[in-house]
């Protein structure tokens, strides 16, 4: 009856047992809602919008595809993704024996003194044979524990890998509305140069006639000077943009593709981004690759807690080996020339210095770290969805203020000017009106820009960019 009791247990131990604690996904750091109740669970998410469906303009998606074949960060993520699937491979065969075959040729002389039989002793041996050196028996789940956590490091690499592309697509869409705007900027501050080197000519012209004072081309001089650095501004802006679209793409813009980005002329011209629900604070949880891939480090430190509480245990290692053994070669596979070795060892912990207790003090601990990183990856998604949605709800009625302002200083400057040239006032008013109508032009650009670039920054946040088209209903990455 004794016998029968036991068997269960050493049943159990040869299965294995796990020593990793239960998880458990800490709670939400957040609210439920993002502020304001901007958020909305109606349509498709942007984690599943294809970046080729939400970057309609194909230059865009020319420039998005060059970069994610060829951007030499993402390149790195990638093997790294492929090393740490590599090492979890070699954790995991750890739970299996090496079995190797081994030949082997030994040949010693021993003096004849030595043995006392006054003549030397040379000896011979050939072996040949297979064997299993130090198996360990993963009765308390150690190696399960290291290959556990080795995996979820590979996994957490995988979506770092995936949040880096995401990164990519919206970088290089960014930059590639930055040089918009900035080639849209330059054609303002060339048009207003050659506007003022026209006033200039007309101002020295009546200054010629006697009609206007010295003071005056000063004035229109100052305009002219003004314009001529913002075109040296403007193309030296443009010109690092290109820069660094050619740095975010890893090689070279294609002439055709060239031609297609220049073929649109402004921020104006360029298709419109779609707008995107919000969702809900929870859906980042499993939508925003950087939150999964701290989930999987905190699974990953959870599970070397495991590999720490199993080093308390004893563990159980086997050497074997079996095959023939002779002193001729002739001999070795003949009938008696057998060998075999079975060599089973029990190691007991009694004493060692604390070190197992610190390395368990130690792996709880990363968890408690991991956590907290968990913790804030998501509230800095939060963050940033809840700024981008802030935004989206102003930029609208900022562009359209600026657009008026725009308007209005246009029509102030045709007047003043008109003033001017019927001598009813002086060259200065319309000095203060060009300045301001160039000023609200230039910011007019840059709020296009930022409410571009906060739409960007949105999909960015909500996940989106990991595919190129969009994909089905509730299919994640």
């Amino acid at each position: 009856m004794r016998i029968h009791k036991v068997t269960p247990l050493w049943l159990a131990l040869l299965s294995g047992c796990s020593l990793i604690p239960s998880y458990q996904r800490p709670a939400l750091p957040v609210p439920a809602q993002y502020p304001g109740g901007a958020g909305s669970t109606r349509g498709a998410a942007a984690s599943d919008i294809g970046w080729q469906n939400f970057f309609v303009d194909p230059a865009l998606q020319g420039l998005i595809a060059l970069s994610l074949d060829n951007n030499r960060n993402l390149r790195v993520s990638a093997l790294n993704v492929e090393q740490a699937q590599a090492q979890y491979r070699v954790d995991r065969a750890s739970l299996f024996p090496a079995i190797d075959a081994t030949g082997g040729f030994e040949s010693s002389r021993t003096p004849g003194n030595v043995e006392g039989t006054g003549a030397p002793l040379n000896l011979r041996e050939y072996s040949l044979g297979v064997g299993a050196v130090s198996w360990e028996l993963d009765f308390f789940g150690k190696l399960r524990s290291q290959a556990k956590a080795a995996q979820e490091t590979y996994l957490s690499d995988a979506d770092t890998a995936l949040s880096e592309q995401i990164s990519l697509v919206a970088e290089v869409s960014s930059e590639y509305y930055t040089w918009l705007a900035d080639r849209e900027s330059l054609k303002i501050s060339q048009d207003t140069l050659v506007a003022q080197q026209n006033s200039l000519q007309l101002t020295q012209m009546a200054l010629s006639q006697g009609t206007d004072t010295g003071q005056e081309v000063a004035q229109a001089q100052t305009t002219v000077d003004t314009a001529q650095a913002n075109v040296a501004l403007y193309t030296r802006q443009v010109a690092e943009d290109m820069d660094e679209l050619v740095l975010l793409a890893g090689a070279s813009i294609p002439g055709p593709l060239l031609q297609q980005m220049e073929s649109v002329p402004g921020l104006d011209a360029a298709p419109a981004l779609p707008v995107v629900p919000a969702g809900l604070p929870s859906d980042l949880l499993d939508r925003r690759p950087d939150i999964r891939a701290a989930e999987h480090t905190l699974l990953s430190a959870n599970a070397s807690i495991g590999a720490a509480r199993a080093a308390f245990f004893p563990s159980v290692s086997l050497t074997a080996n079996g095959g023939a053994a002779s002193s001729g070669l002739n001999n070795l596979f003949g009938p008696g020339q057998g060998s075999w070795l079975f060599e089973p060892t029990i190691t007991l912990p009694i004493f060692a210095g604390g070190s197992n207790i610190a390395n368990l003090d130690i792996a709880k601990i990363e968890k408690r770290i991991e956590i907290a990183n968990y913790e804030y990856a998501i509230q800095s998604a939060f963050h940033d969805v809840a700024d981008a949605l802030n935004a989206r709800g102003t930029y609208d009625a900022q562009v359209q203020a600026e657009q008026n302002l725009v308007d209005a200083d246009n029509r102030y400057y045709q007047l003043a000017d008109m003033r001017f040239k019927a001598g009813v006032d002086n060259y200065l008013n319309v000095l203060v009106a060009e300045n301001s109508l160039l000023s609200a032009r230039l910011t007019l650009v840059s709020l296009k820009l930022e409410a571009q670039q906060n739409n960007i920054t949105l999909y960015k946040a909500l996940g989106g960019g990991w595919q190129k088209t969009t994909a089905p209903a509730g299919q994640l990455p």
